[in-house]
């Protein structure tokens, strides 16, 4: 069995959460990418197209725009077609406001991470909680059969 990997990095919003990793080299918008009825993407230009988010760990280099993407993700999140916790290589401040507005109405909390995302793929089980420091601690347990190769 593999070790876990683990990584740190800098919460956008603070949380814990747990889900099986799935993996964008592309930016993902909410709005008009994501439907907040079902957590399916929608985004025709996307390669996720009709895949579901729902309960799983997004992991993208950021978001892509627009505004209202905050919107449609803090309905995501209430609905619970969200994804449990959100990953990303650069920080996002709409999608931030997103995960924001809905720990402050609906208090269900959804991690936002900014790390290093390299050599993550899709299946990959993913465990994000908070160390002693109040930081994130990603652990990452390598899938036996991943969805896409590694990127070394």
């Amino acid at each position: 069995m593999t070790r876990p990997v683990e990584r740190t990095g800098i919460f956008q919003l603070a949380g814990e959460a747990r889900g099986q990793a799935l993996v964008y080299s592309q930016p993902l918008s909410f709005w008009g990418g994501i439907d907040a009825e079902t957590g399916d993407i929608t985004d025709h230009s996307h390669p996720g197209l009709g895949q579901n988010v729902a309960g799983k760990i997004l992991v993208m280099p950021s978001g892509r725009g627009s505004s209202s993407s905050s919107a449609v993700l803090a309905e995501a999140i209430r609905r619970g077609t969200a994804p449990t916790g959100i990953l990303l290589e650069r920080p996002d401040p709409i999608l931030a406001v997103g995960a924001i507005v809905a720990e402050f109405l609906y208090d269900i909390r959804m991690p936002l991470v900014v790390c290093d995302i390299s050599n993550l793929v899709s299946g990959d089980q993913i465990d994000i909680g908070i160390g002693k420091d109040g930081g994130p601690i990603v652990r990452v347990h390598p899938a036996i059969n991943p969805a896409e190769p590694r990127r070394q």
